[in-house]
């Protein structure tokens, strides 16, 4: 990794590490987009795993059949009250690998999956993020609003009510 992924990798996970929740899109076949909500195993990317996001899933749930048709996936955070957002584009597959499991295993998932790291419904789906954009707003609220204030009044749209980037954790 060059100097630059590893700040972008980091900024990524400084985004979306208290988030830990995101929306997780596949292509449904009937070619329609399904957002569902899922638990990010490891949102502060600190496992070792080289640019990838970790979530447990039912084998039998439509999202582990959408993959197996189309393995493209968005994941989108929104932390609403620091006004930060991210949409993340990777490549998802089944993994199967008991330790990665282990490592990843909390008391939560258990909820899910009652029969704990060895349940046989349990699929480990890893996404390694090929490209993120981010949104990021500095400001205070009262900030923001008149800046919206004065572009109604202006005609004008409000600037500079952000941060917005791309990073590109792989280089």
């Amino acid at each position: 990794m060059t100097a630059s992924s590893e700040i972008d990798r980091q900024h990524l996970a400084d985004l979306i590490g208290p988030m830990r929740f995101c929306l997780f899109i596949t292509r449904h076949g009937n070619g329609h987009l399904h957002g569902r909500p899922m638990t990010v195993q490891n949102p502060k990317l600190d496992d070792g795993s080289e640019d990838t996001l970790w979530f447990f899933m039912s084998r039998r749930s439509e999202p582990v059949a959408d993959l197996a048709r189309d393995a493209q996936v968005n994941l989108s955070f929104a932390d609403m009250d620091k006004d930060r957002y991210v949409s993340i584009a990777g490549q998802a597959r089944l993994v199967d690998d008991p330790a990665k499991v282990k490592q990843l295993w909390s008391p939560m998932a258990e909820a899910w999956f009652p029969q704990g790291a060895q349940d046989p419904d349990l699929a480990l789906v890893g996404v390694h993020i090929s490209h993120a954009d981010y949104w990021e707003v500095k400001d205070s609220k009262p900030v923001q609003i008149a800046k919206m204030l004065k572009a109604a009044v202006t005609g004008e749209p409000p600037k500079h009510m952000g941060e917005h980037g791309e990073l590109r954790p792989g280089g």
